[in-house]
């Protein structure tokens, strides 16, 4: 019937307007709909990205402090003002007469004393090695630091409060300030003209003019002849009073860095024997300035001239614990206990039969010497690449391990086996100190300075050996992950949404069980 048509009709449609307008009256087939879906994708994909693009400078930044500074940059800004501004330190009274850091500061008072540089007791020449250097390579050996170093080492060396009596003095005072190399050269001929026996002019000359040994021994022998007439004269006349006392500190300052520099030129001409009766001279007769490390100079000629019964005898005055030691002390007395049983070592002997007693003793040297300088061993085995020593080192750091290489490389290679030796053993220090470096085996813990203090002593081109090896701070860790989970959700979000709703929903079911 035509009325039952159209009631039927007008349910039907009413039915079918019911399931169109079931969800939220939007049809299905609406063409916004997976506009809008793409929309809400597109948006949580920047949001995941910004967070990526804010975390990866931050992460670069971190790598970059950790890099030139050897510390975390956050971790740094965490501890020293996020921690006060919540309480992590407590402001407790101090008790009068104790300090519950006492080992801690003694340690440190230690690591501080050891971080001092010293003057290279083994320095080359400027005018005659340095600048030939750079002449050939175009490459400056030496750093500002180094120099600067230098300049004022001269300056307390050379100079007092009484130059001002001698004019040719006074001009040296201010060549000894100079920056510029040629400025220094020509302030030292006006003091010459003022003064032909100024010992300091010809010294500045024989450092920095002379392009040769040969013509930097000519300099410092009238030095010498200058040195020791003024020397003479401040012994004779030397009232009571704190002037004459500086004027005589620097004149015999003057004289023992001469014959020293002298010694030094005939080793390098090859009067070996020659130079060792200098320094043995030089030590007798200035018996109190034994921080200058003469004896390293001497111990390196008796090792050329193959005298090791005295450089044993030098060994046992200067090896000893309340001295400081150094590179120098410390290998060399494992070269010669290496000397007694390297050409018969062999490692796969050693592992049958086990270690002698003089094996035992040169072992336990090479380990001695590792734990002061664990540099040394990869420049003695030609791991790294040498370079010139630097005017100045640190003790137990790079700068003191290429120094010590540089001169004594040959002495190692002299004796069949002692490399061989030194290879299959020096390792295993590194298996009987404690980690982290909290205490030392022999010495105390080694210092955290040393690279800061290196990087300034050597050149830019010289890759700086570090130890311990620096491990990346968590905070580069935990900002790595970060951007990678960031970029992993971003990127699945985008390809699968419907999924990533669902393991959405799941996980917040599964944290809050009670809200389900």
């Amino acid at each position: 019937m035509p009325g039952a048509a159209s009631h039927g009709g007008r349910s039907a449609g009413r039915c079918e307007g019911s399931r169109q307008t079931a969800f939220g009256g939007m049809p299905a087939e609406d063409p916004l709909v997976p506009r809008l879906r793409q929309i809400s994708r597109s948006c949580c994909l920047v949001k995941h990205l910004g967070a990526i693009f804010l975390l990866f400078p931050l992460q670069i930044f971190e790598w970059w402090y950790f890099q030139k500074y050897g510390t975390s940059f956050i971790e740094q800004v965490s501890v020293s003002h996020l921690r006060p501004l919540i309480g992590g330190v407590e402001n407790s009274p101090p008790v009068p007469g104790f300090s519950a850091n006492n080992g801690e500061n003694e340690t440190n008072r230690q690591s501080l004393s050891e971080c001092k540089v010293w003057r290279n007791p083994l320095n080359l020449f400027r005018g005659a090695e340095y600048s030939r250097y750079t002449w050939v390579t175009g490459k400056e050996p030496l750093t500002y630091y180094d120099m600067n170093l230098s300049a004022q080492d001269h300056q307390t060396f050379f100079t007092c409060d009484t130059d001002s009596l001698r004019p040719s003095d006074t001009v040296m005072q201010k060549a000894w300030r100079e920056r510029n190399p040629q400025a220094r050269i020509k302030a030292a001929y006006q003091a010459l003209e003022l003064d032909n026996d100024c010992a300091t002019a010809y010294v500045l000359l024989a450092e920095e003019e002379a392009t040769t040994i040969i013509h930097a021994e000519k300099y410092f022998k009238q030095a010498l002849k200058a040195g020791e007439t003024v020397y003479r004269k401040s012994q004779h006349c030397h009232p009571q009073n704190s002037q004459h006392e500086a004027q005589l500190r620097r004149d015999t300052n003057v004289l023992v860095y001469v014959k020293r520099r002298l010694a030094m030129c005939a080793r390098k001409l090859g009067r070996i024997k020659e130079a060792v009766k200098m320094m043995r001279d030089l030590m007798k007769e200035f018996p109190l300035l034994s921080m200058l490390n003469i004896h390293e100079n001497l111990l390196e000629a008796l090792l050329e001239l193959q005298a090791y019964a005295d450089v044993q005898a030098v060994l046992a005055k200067y090896d000893d614990i309340s001295l400081p030691k150094s590179a120098a002390i410390c290998y060399t007395a494992a070269l010669l206990k290496a000397r007694a049983v390297s050409d018969r070592f062999s490692p796969e002997a050693a592992s049958r039969r086990g270690l002698s007693t003089a094996e035992i003793n040169a072992v336990e040297a090479i380990h001695r010497a590792v734990e002061f300088n664990p540099h040394v061993p990869k420049y003695l085995l030609e791991m790294k690449s040498l370079i010139l020593p630097p005017e100045h080192i640190l003790k137990r750091g790079d700068s003191e391990a290429v120094a010590y290489a540089f001169f004594h490389l040959q002495h190692w290679k002299r004796i069949e086996g002692a490399l061989n030796l030194l290879h299959c053993t020096w390792e295993g220090t590194f298996r009987m100190i404690p980690y982290p470096l909290e205490k030392g085996h022999l010495f105390y813990p080694y210092p955290s300075c040393t690279e800061t203090a290196d990087r300034e002593l050597l050149p830019t081109f010289h890759d700086v050996s570090v130890y311990p090896q620096k491990e990346l701070p968590f905070f580069i860790h935990f900002t790595a992950g970060l951007c990678s989970f960031s970029a992993m959700l971003a990127v699945l979000t985008h390809q699968f949404p419907e999924l990533m709703v669902i393991f959405a929903k799941a996980v917040s079911i599964v944290s809050s069980p009670g809200l389900a």
